[in-house]
């Protein structure tokens, strides 16, 4: 085993006690929270070396990247996690199995016909904006973009009704400045407005490396870690 995968692996295990630890805190089974490995700018062989150790989840943050690494790990299951502009929704829909930052009609729509042209079901969570639990400061850079949480259930529709397209809960990211702990707790009040009207809608993908375990405490589903695991990013090329 290379001097990189012992690192990997070493990183797995302290991020799994950590996952195990925050749902023994809040009274939750390990298993309810699954780990989405965030894998931005780092190489395919990290992927596969998680993959070797157990982890079945993966994310990318950039359509160029997605595209590239998903085609040598078709057994993995691959997340969209970033912004994503309508033009490249095929390119995603391609490789995703989930969009996790599905914020406004337009992108709906762009996605409903590439998954159709495609001959598949995405799933899809709406990304929520939790920015008024944090500073509104633009140095902050707290506005982490997501559609606002009184406009989520008509989104909600629209994924709901269109074809190729499963609705599969929310999304957020808390705001830089803020107590994520406030944040997550307004997401989970927002995921259960929205599981009132769709039951099926069941996931939170929240919390990261920083925040995980407040996230998990307010019933995260989905955490996307990338720094815990593969370490400081390397530049982008």
């Amino acid at each position: 085993m290379s001097a990189r995968e012992e690192e990997l692996r070493a990183n797995l295990r302290l991020v799994r006690e950590r996952i195990e630890k925050a749902c023994q805190a809040a009274g939750r089974a390990p298993d309810e929270v699954t780990l989405v490995a965030i894998t931005k700018t780092f190489p395919v062989s990290d992927v596969r070396a998680l993959a070797a150790f157990g982890v079945h989840d993966v994310g990318e943050n950039r359509e160029q990247e997605l595209k590239a690494k998903a085609p040598d790990c078709p057994d993995l299951t691959w997340h969209f996690v970033g912004q994503l502009q309508s033009k490249k929704a095929r390119s995603v829909v391609r490789s995703a199995a989930v969009v996790h930052s599905v914020d406004r009609s337009s992108l709906v729509a762009a996605l409903s016909k590439a998954a159709v042209a495609e001959e598949k079901t995405l799933r899809c969570l709406l990304q929520v904006s939790l920015a008024s639990y944090g500073s509104t400061d633009a140095a902050t850079g707290a506005a982490r973009g997501g559609v606002e949480p009184d406009a989520v259930l008509e989104l909600a529709a629209d994924v709901a009704a269109a074809d190729g397209l499963e609705l599969g809960g929310v999304m957020a990211v808390a705001p830089l400045g803020s107590d994520p702990g406030e944040a997550f707790a307004g997401l989970h009040d927002v995921a259960s407005r929205l599981r009132s009207e769709h039951p099926g809608a069941d996931w939170i993908s929240a919390g990261m490396t920083g925040d995980l375990e407040a996230a998990i405490r307010h019933g995260a589903t989905h955490v996307r870690l990338g720094r815990a695991l593969l370490g400081t990013r390397p530049p982008l090329g």
